[in-house]
């Protein structure tokens, strides 16, 4: 993820240096690649919090303390960006030392530049500091500012949410396969499909449900359909996803 951030930032601020440090060698190849070519340096954690105005912790929730465990923030206060789900403010600000952290989760549209980041600010950061993070992040995709109470729902909804669709697009090429069409043809309805519907959605700025009744005809293929994945325990199924990575979500901060 620090990957595709950084290689949609850097896109749209050429003047940034980039100082990365990651225990995997291969790990820093590659995310020299994704800002290409760009002046990068390649140094330890303490080095990062010395030499940079900005730090973006983008490790995994479980590794997070051993991370910092060496590092002295004593003499510097960069702003502290935390891409790690599950982790609080409170926990970052007690793990560096540092006050001014937000917390933000992108997901892996970023890639592409289609992705979507929930940002929560902590109580010592400050307008600019949020202008700053927002307009970054805005290179990959939308930004929307909620309260840290509402990050794990971020989480669940847009974190977690690519799968989702990956999972209904994996469903959708199957059933097609499964009515005779071949793997290619299937593949390439179901993921246009999907891709139309949610430009659909966007550039009408029509509600989903409006949009889906509009298509479904009484007594019509599509109703047929729709009854079928409510008998089913579509819907519902989605939302209990949701909540099940925002339980996960908490179990993490816990951890």
């Amino acid at each position: 993820m620090a990957q595709a951030l950084a290689g949609g930032i850097q896109k749209d601020f050429p003047d940034l240096t980039f100082v990365v440090s990651d225990p995997s060698a291969d790990a820093l190849t590659a995310f020299e690649q994704a800002v290409a070519g760009r002046p990068c340096r390649r140094c330890s954690n303490q080095e990062v919090f010395e030499q940079s105005d900005c730090v973006m912790l983008a490790v995994k929730p479980q590794h997070v303390a051993a991370a910092l465990e060496a590092v002295d923030t004593g003499s510097v206060a960069p702003l502290v960006i935390s891409i790690m789900a599950g982790v609080t403010i409170a926990r970052v600000q007690e793990l560096t030392q540092l006050n001014r952290v937000i917390r933000v989760m992108p997901n892996t549209p970023c890639l592409v530049g289609e992705g979507v980041s929930g940002i929560a600010a902590g109580e010592s950061v400050d307008a600019e500091d949020v202008r700053c993070v927002s307009e970054m992040l805005k290179s990959v995709g939308k930004v929307v500012q909620v309260t840290e109470e509402q990050i794990d729902a971020v989480t669940g909804v847009s974190g977690s949410g690519p799968a989702y669709v990956f999972r209904f697009i994996e469903s959708l090429i199957e059933g097609g396969i499964a009515e005779g069409l071949s793997p290619n043809v299937a593949a390439t309805l179901a993921v246009q499909t999907v891709l139309g519907a949610a430009k659909l959605v966007i550039e009408t700025g029509e509600e989903p449900a409006v949009l889906r009744d509009r298509v479904t005809s009484p007594g019509g293929t599509t109703l047929a359909a729709l009854k079928s994945l409510e008998a089913d325990g579509f819907g519902p199924a989605i939302v209990a996803a949701v909540s099940a990575a925002v339980v996960r979500s908490k179990e993490l901060a816990a951890e």
